[in-house]
């Protein structure tokens, strides 16, 4: 989600819809530059979104800087009867709140407001595969008619599996290894990229996974 749907972090969105945007940068930055562990890095987050109400985080949610054409391109998804997930590591929280727009199914890393959270509440890359290959199996979706979009290292296992796949904005090593690549701020264009990937590369059209 985030670089991906988002120009930016969830971090920083939250971190600027609480006014603590320096903090924010601050904590992004120490975790860049391996400064600040997983744990230091979430409770840091929680800190900055401490007591907020669902109405808040509804306000972070739909203030935030997204791409152009994100809820339009779920909702297209849903017309054809397509499924679309979003895997991210962004707080479970943040993420699942893409339903509102028609996202099928969310996942992100366990953390609540005001909540404990265990080591290890980050998604980790291996898991966006596992999480992928059973919505696939739960709705008999080939992996030829599926289509990742993602822009950073815990991609690079999804894009190694599945031969369908878009760099958006991303990194030169998830670049290279994507089947196409969009950079722009608009996802209803990445989006076309991976509809058109999907008339030349499948032969059962039913139910493709986005």
């Amino acid at each position: 989600m985030d670089g991906t749907l988002l120009r930016g972090a969830s971090t920083i969105e939250l971190a600027r819809h609480f006014g603590k945007l320096d903090e924010g940068l601050a904590i992004e930055q120490r975790w860049l530059a391996d400064e600040i562990t997983e744990r230091e890095f979430w409770q840091v987050l929680l800190d900055l979104c401490g007591g907020a109400t669902d109405s808040e985080l509804d306000a972070a949610f739909h203030g935030a800087r997204w791409m152009s054409g994100v809820a339009e391109t779920f909702a297209d998804i849903r017309s054809r009867g397509e499924i679309a997930i979003v895997i991210s590591q962004s707080p479970i929280f943040f993420v699942r709140r893409l339903q509102q727009w028609g996202v099928h199914e969310t996942y992100g890393s366990a953390l609540e407001i005001d909540q404990p959270f265990a080591d290890g509440a980050t998604i980790a890359p291996e898991e966006k595969v596992s999480i992928t290959a059973q919505v696939m199996e739960r709705h008999s979706i080939s992996p030829e008619n599926c289509v990742a979009y993602g822009d950073s290292s815990s991609d690079l296992d999804l894009f190694r599996w599945l031969p369908n796949s878009v760099a958006v904005n991303s990194d030169p090593v998830i670049a290279e290894l994507a089947t196409d690549r969009y950079l722009g701020e608009d996802i209803r264009e990445a989006y076309e990229i991976g509809r058109r990937l999907l008339t030349t590369t499948r032969a059962d059209r039913r139910n493709p996974l986005h």
